[in-house]
């Protein structure tokens, strides 16, 4: 696994568990940071994953559904749920991954961590959310 794959697979694993325990946020990133040995560079990039996602979480998900309406975000996988807010995280807020790679890091995630048609659906509304992806970023640039 690459290394920057295997540092959003930990800030996935962290975002999954508060969605499926609510337990604190900074508390399972610092357990898990604990568990996984990274070098600082990707622990520093695991860490602005988990801290850009989290306090966007319900705008993330309205975004999710309002592309992609086919795919009931309270009837998707936790697993392929924090899959897609990471990667529409990097598309719209981060901005500092290519819009490929963001892709395809999802659809890898997907691939390790959810079912067999978890890469499929990942592709499929990521495609959605691609073709919208200058007017999303601007409603995270509104304040």
């Amino acid at each position: 696994m690459k290394s920057r794959t295997k540092a959003r697979g930990l800030a996935l694993q962290v975002l999954y568990e508060y969605d499926l325990t609510g337990h604190p946020i900074g508390v399972i990133l610092e357990r898990r940071l604990e568990e996984e040995q990274l070098d600082e560079n990707l622990v520093e990039f695991a860490r602005q994953i988990v801290t850009g996602v989290f306090p966007i979480i319900d705008k993330l998900d309205n975004i999710i559904a309002e592309h992609a309406p086919e795919w009931p975000l309270d009837q998707v996988a936790v697993v392929d749920r924090n899959i897609l807010r990471i990667a529409l995280w990097e598309l719209a807020v981060s901005g500092s991954t290519p819009v490929k790679v963001a892709i395809n890091e999802a659809i890898e995630l997907a691939k390790i961590y959810g079912s067999d048609s978890s890469s499929r659906f990942i592709n499929g509304v990521l495609g959605a959310l691609v073709d919208h992806q200058a007017e999303i970023r601007q409603l995270f640039q509104e304040k």
